[in-house]
């Protein structure tokens, strides 16, 4: 009973202003049977009690007429439209756009065997039963001890995460020791960027006293959420190579933590109940941190659609459906646009020509749905945007109606692409001026000045010996576009990054070693030791 009394306490329309119509739906029944009353039209010219005697017909007037339809259509569409809600709905994938960074302790101690076989085996267990839970969530993966190495920035390729944990040993950090809270200020300056707060996993076998306050702190911005996941007894056990003992789980140091407001668990051996707790807590500190700025109210018009459809059933009685038909068919007529003039030229007649997708869609929708399909000429007949209709011409091999269409674009990425199109007709000195002016709006950018370069060459070669025929020793010009076209152009970042991968990529096939020598080479370069 209380739910519905809260329910009713939340009801409201999320667009009230349509319940205007409601006072359409009252007055035009009132209109039409005032309109139809013969007794009110004759009534200032006949006497009453003659009146009665000449009308004829309202003896089985019909209670129900088609207005009364209408009047219901409107009636049922304006409170539909006007969006009744009393409940909130869970934003849809919110879930998985939930940023989650998973700190692993890589400490000596997490070389300890009394959790089977090796705290940190379990603890890259626990790690892939949580990519499972996560299904495509964007994660992250560090590594800390004395000192703290970012391994994956958020990814949401599973496979290449679950490379990187299982390369993951103890003996590849730089620095010994446990700096809990350098490893919660690095990652935390990493999800700072993200749009979506995230949450940090701490897998590890105990925190120091020192670090406590300050994950206490920083849980405490409400920005990035901390969680612990304990792995260990309370007895502790001797290491995997045998040199020494690892202590139990400081409980004391845990429960404290837990009164601070930071949610910690325990590893559970027999389940994997606690990578679902660690996924719920993932959700629900993006749910409850943007419940004001993501939730929104569920839209209970829908279900009036279904009375609605079948009083416009009632449309179609014998009489009413011809007037609907002609109506739309005048519709058409009128929106459909005139017939290209005879002495149009048929490429100008085909690009005109009226289509039944024009009722669907924008040309540059149907632009981008051909380029995609890789008809470029036909894309860049539909396309209205002149950047790119300009890329479709490229790619089809037009560089002379490319460089018209890029000559329309006064942007930094428009000169740069009307560069490429001139080089392609072998104009080299207009080519030039516009990496010229690429580099003045952009300075240092590599592609325009690779391409700048490569003119400056090209114009440099002194000319071939004047024959009919041109010399066959020149090379073929060999111009630098940029990858990233066509567009909407990335940023430079973007471009930076796609070459650092690239190079990464060649390095990684010109070594021979697994991928646990190359964090322990790549976290050992970061701390300056040889």
């Amino acid at each position: 009973m209380s739910a519905l009394f809260e329910s009713l306490a939340q009801f409201h329309f999320l667009r009230p202003w349509w319940l205007l119509v409601l006072l359409a739906a009252v007055w035009l029944p009132w209109a039409v049977g005032r309109q139809g009353d013969v007794r009110r039209r004759w009534r200032g010219t006949i006497a009453p009690h003659l009146l009665d005697a000449l009308v004829v017909g309202e003896t089985r007037r019909r209670a129900v007429r088609p207005v009364h339809g209408i009047a219901a259509l409107l009636a049922l569409g304006a409170i539909a439209l006007a969006g009744p809600t009393w409940e909130r709905e869970r934003p849809p994938f919110l879930a998985d756009k939930a940023p989650l960074a998973i700190a692993i302790d890589l400490g000596t101690t997490m070389d300890a065997i009394d959790v089977s076989p090796t705290r940190l085996e379990r603890a890259k267990l626990k790690v892939k039963a949580l990519l499972a839970h996560r299904d495509g969530g964007r994660t992250a993966l560090y590594a800390y001890a004395g000192s703290t190495h970012m391994v994956l920035p958020l990814t949401d390729d599973a496979d290449l995460l679950q490379t990187f944990v299982d390369a993951l040993q103890t003996r590849i950090m730089p620095v010994p020791g446990k700096d809990t809270a350098q490893a919660v200020r690095t990652v935390d300056t990493a999800l700072a960027k993200e749009p979506v707060p995230g949450t940090i996993l701490l897998l590890t076998d105990g925190v120091e006293a020192g670090a406590a306050k300050a994950i206490q702190a920083q849980h405490g911005s409400r920005r990035t959420q901390v969680v612990v996941l304990a792995i260990g007894t309370a007895e502790g056990g001797p290491l995997r190579a045998g040199d020494g003992a690892a202590p139990g789980l400081d409980a004391d140091g845990l429960h404290a933590l837990r009164d601070s407001g930071i949610p910690v668990a325990t590893l559970t051996t027999d389940s994997d109940a606690d990578v679902a707790w660690v996924q719920r807590h993932v959700q629900s500190h993006v749910e409850q941190t943007h419940a004001s700025d993501t939730q929104r109210w569920r839209d209970a018009g829908w279900p009036l659609t279904i009375p609605i459809a079948l009083l416009a059933v009632l449309w179609f009685r014998k009489g009413w459906s011809v007037r609907w038909i002609a109506g739309l068919a005048v519709a058409m007529a009128l929106g459909a646009p005139p017939a290209p003039a005879q002495a149009q030229a048929p490429a100008q007649a085909e690009e005109k020509s009226w289509t039944w997708a024009d009722l669907w869609l924008t040309p540059d929708q149907q632009g981008r749905r051909a380029f995609e399909r890789g008809d470029y000429a036909i894309a860049a007949q539909r396309f209205t945007d002149p950047m790119w209709r300009g890329v479709a011409y490229y790619r089809n091999g037009q560089y002379v109606e490319a460089a018209r269409a890029f000559g329309q674009v006064n942007t930094t990425d428009g000169q740069f692409n009307l560069g490429n199109a001139l080089a392609r007709q072998e104009k080299y000195k207009e080519a030039s001026a516009r990496y010229r002016l690429v580099l003045q709006q952009r300075p240092g950018w590599q592609p325009a000045q690779k391409n700048l370069a490569l003119m400056t060459k090209m114009l440099a070669r002194k000319p071939p010996p004047q024959s009919d025929e041109e010399s066959p020793d020149i090379p073929p010009d060999k111009i630098v576009d940029d990858p990233s076209k066509p567009p909407p152009p990335p940023s430079d970042h973007t471009q930076q990054m796609g070459r650092v991968q690239q190079n990464a990529e060649m390095w990684m096939r010109a070594i021979q070693t697994s991928p646990t020598e190359l964090l322990a080479r790549k976290f050992a370069l970061q701390e300056g030791k040889p």
